[in-house]
């Protein structure tokens, strides 16, 4: 599936390819602090389909416990997460943020990883009272 999106902000724009059932959420404790959120929702990409078609974006590296470097770019104006990836051979494979997407209501995910991070009322939001608005 062709996609496109940008930040927040509109500085930092891209095209890419993705498999619309590689879309996956992540429960991990770096993606809750780096989101601010309970998890991030991405979709894989193969790194040759990833093309930036705006203004480079930051990068930011985290070293994980194990030792393997992950790739954080973000917008260097609204500080909006758009990729990540990895070093060496995890490098051929770039995930974007869901929330970059310009297409994102049509990507539903369809796993999860590092569920033992993810929070107990992860599954209750659907009984939560909500507001109809954008």
């Amino acid at each position: 599936m062709r996609i496109d999106g940008q930040c927040h902000c509109g500085f930092v724009t891209y095209e890419a390819e993705i498999d619309p059932e590689a879309v996956s959420i992540c429960h991990c404790t770096d993606c809750q602090r780096l989101t601010g959120s309970p998890y991030r929702v991405t979709a894989s990409a193969p790194r040759e389909t990833v093309r930036l078609t705006g203004n480079p974006p930051k990068l930011y590296t985290k070293t994980a416990g194990n030792g393997r470097k992950r790739l954080q770019y973000f917008c260097p104006e609204c500080g909006a997460p758009l990729f990540t990836t990895g070093t060496g051979e995890d490098a051929a494979t770039w995930g974007i943020r869901w929330g970059s997407i310009n297409q994102r209501a049509a990507l539903k995910p369809t796993r999860q990883i590092w569920c033992r991070s993810a929070l107990d009322w992860f599954g209750e939001t659907a009984a939560l009272p909500g507001v109809a608005r954008d």
